[in-house]
């Protein structure tokens, strides 16, 4: 009784207080105080002459226990990631949204007419990449600016105090305020997984600031068209993956924090710091990476560049929650390329959805890459970008069938 009760003080009070010691300790003290109270109780009904000196001994013992367990268990952090040393190559930007934002740059080649500069938008949420991704110096080489940035939370970027100001209009917000930041009147923006989704949601508050886009293996439009999910890269795991990742979702620690986010984010977040948290994804992410290509092997390795677990948790739970953006996107009259690929874990018509909302897109199939395309199938994936900004005609013929090409996963 003492413990359950301990438990709903500390839910209690991180619903109004951010800081650990304060709901923690009030937990404790509760318990403590109610192990005192029906212990005396007890053993007064016992007859003992004693009852309180027997009080203080019992629920001291229960106090060192909870405290004991609590260190062994709930209190022992998550290992951080070494911090490594930032690419020289790295830069920022200060937005006038309040985020600093990294990003890389290679800039266009000399010699070439000027081009809206291309902005690749990296997956997640909090999932960034490392440097420019590929097909970037060869854009760069046709004459546009390429850029990479991290999104505010992922990466190098800020990370906000208060976790609920992550939301898919910051992000959206961010993005303009790159743009401005460009001086550019569009950009040309090629999303990936998730930044599909956060690219979408751009054309649809900003459809006139897009020259062109490119959607890689993207995420959903709008989460609430997919009600049964739109898939998730665990699955084929080997005994050792499933092991790993079993010890992960079942640590004390990470399920106090889960029960803290559905009650006050800010309070999960003071009790788990973004570096614990950040590392923590990391290795998540590690035991589902072999599913997310065909032959269920990952040939680049991690980088050091850290996820970002707070605005992938609160910017999902926001997504879940925005207006339709569909009946915009129908009406936005920019010219669209979808990459599907044959093994992607993200059900078809996740995929197919973008190519039959915008009304000037064409979808292509991309046989033998995963989720991450442009590493399964990098020299396919580059030419398809030459060609799609440099209005030439594309390497692969397009899809046009609603069915699910030949040879594609499903889940």
């Amino acid at each position: 009784m003492a413990i359950v009760a301990g438990a709903l003080a500390v839910g209690m009070t991180a619903l109004v207080v951010d800081t650990p010691a304060l709901f923690l300790g009030t937990g404790l003290a509760v318990a403590v105080a109610l192990c005192f109270l029906l212990s005396w109780w007890g053993f007064r009904l016992a007859g003992l002459h004693r009852a309180k000196s027997g009080a203080v001994v019992s629920s001291s013992v229960i106090a060192v226990a909870i405290t004991a367990l609590a260190a062994a268990t709930i209190l022992r952090p998550f290992p951080a990631q070494p911090e490594s040393a930032v690419p020289a190559s790295v830069q920022y930007w200060d937005l006038p949204t309040g985020s600093r934002i990294a990003y890389v740059h290679t800039p266009a080649a000399a010699g070439h007419p000027p081009n809206p500069p291309v902005v690749f938008v990296h997956g997640g949420p909090g999932t960034p990449g490392e440097g420019i991704p590929v097909g970037g110096g060869e854009l760069a080489a046709q004459g546009f600016d390429v850029y990479a940035y991290d999104q505010v939370g992922a990466g190098r970027s800020t990370r906000l105090g208060d976790v609920t100001e992550y939301t898919v209009g910051r992000q959206v917000a961010d993005l303009d305020a790159i743009r401005q930041q460009l001086g550019a009147e569009q950009l040309v923006l090629v999303g990936r997984s998730w930044g599909g989704s956060l690219t979408a949601q751009y054309i649809a508050a900003h459809p006139d600031r897009v020259a062109k886009a490119v959607f890689v293996a993207p995420g959903a439009i709008w989460p609430k068209a997919f009600p049964a999910g739109v898939g998730e890269p665990w699955h084929d795991m080997d005994p050792a993956q499933q092991a790993r990742y079993d010890e992960l979702m079942d640590s004390p620690r990470v399920l106090v924090q889960s029960l803290l986010m559905g009650l006050n984010p800010n309070a999960a977040h003071a009790f788990v710091p973004d570096a614990e948290a950040d590392s923590w994804m990391h290795e998540v992410a590690l035991t589902g990476r072999d599913g997310t290509s065909c032959s269920h092997q990952v040939t680049t390795p991690p980088h050091n560049n850290p996820q970002g677990f707070y605005v992938n948790q609160m910017t999902t739970a926001d997504f879940d929650s925005v207006p339709d953006p569909r009946p915009t996107l129908a009406t936005a009259r920019v010219p669209v390329l979808v990459m599907a690929a044959q093994c992607d874990f993200l059900r078809w018509p996740v995929t197919r959805e973008y190519r039959d909302v915008f009304p000037d897109a064409m979808l292509v199939d991309i046989h033998g890459a995963g989720h991450g395309v442009s590493a399964d199938q990098p020299e396919i994936y580059t030419r398809l970008l030459e060609s799609f900004l440099g209005d030439r005609p594309l390497p692969l013929p397009a899809y046009t069938a609603q069915d699910p090409p030949p040879g594609r996963w499903t889940r």
